[in-house]
């Protein structure tokens, strides 16, 4: 599904079990969707602070733990991404202002984690943040659909799950690999992370690009019903 005039973005998590169960007993609690949704922002800053703070330290375990710990808040972001709406639609629990909170915190999250990216080890900062303006243009695409009446466009191949994907394999492997491992190209240091900002961002286009066509074709179709209709 590519297409969602609901706004909700086609997850196989929403079908696992241990998620359903574990919205199911939020929607029990005083937790709201909305502040689940603010959690991803703690998640997507801490994750940029992380990554943009492993050119400050000086022992390579540690440095290795920050990778992993970056990666795990990643994984922390979508889960809670993943919660407010299961919450929200199958928990009876939607707010009037839910989908403010459902679209703010991933735009300041993304932009956390690429800008925060840009300045880790192994890339640059204009890398981080073009990564991140990419990212936004590409969820101001998805948006326009909606805006146009055609319904919400996910199409990849660079959506929010498979950026935070990419990303987050990067990381694993800085935490995982020995850094003489690492190719970084010298002089200009570039290394895994840089690789990966760019490869986002160069998805991202591609992305926007099918994203923008997709809606127009909706558009023309949806033009062409209404001229068959009036005959």
């Amino acid at each position: 599904m590519i297409d969602s005039p609901a706004g909700r973005r086609p997850l196989k998590t929403r079908d696992w079990r241990f998620f359903q169960r574990l919205a199911a007993w939020l929607a029990t609690t005083p937790i709201t969707p909305n502040i689940i949704s603010a959690t991803s922002i703690f998640f997507g800053l801490a994750a940029g602070t992380l990554l943009a703070f492993t050119p400050h330290v000086g022992d390579d375990i540690i440095v290795k733990v920050i990778w992993l710990t970056a990666a795990a808040c990643l994984q922390a972001r979508l889960i809670a991404n993943l919660l407010d709406g299961m919450v929200a639609i199958e928990g009876g629990k939607a707010s009037a202002i839910g989908e403010l909170f459902n679209e703010v915190p991933d735009r300041v999250s993304d932009s956390a984690i690429f800008i925060g990216a840009g300045y880790a080890i192994g890339s640059v900062p204009e890398f981080g943040l073009l990564a991140a303006l990419v990212a936004i243009f590409v969820a101001y695409v998805r948006a326009i659909g909606a805006s146009v009446g055609v319904g919400q466009v996910f199409l990849g191949p660079m959506a929010k799950q498979q950026r935070m994907a990419v990303l987050t394999l990067a990381l694993v492997l800085c935490g995982l690999l020995p850094a003489s491992w690492q190719p970084v190209h010298s002089p200009s240091g570039i290394g895994i992370i840089g690789v990966v900002l760019i490869a986002v961002a160069a998805g991202g286009v591609v992305t926007a690009i099918r994203r923008l066509m997709r809606i127009a074709n909706l558009m023309r179709a949806r033009a062409t019903d209404g001229a068959a209709t009036d005959v």
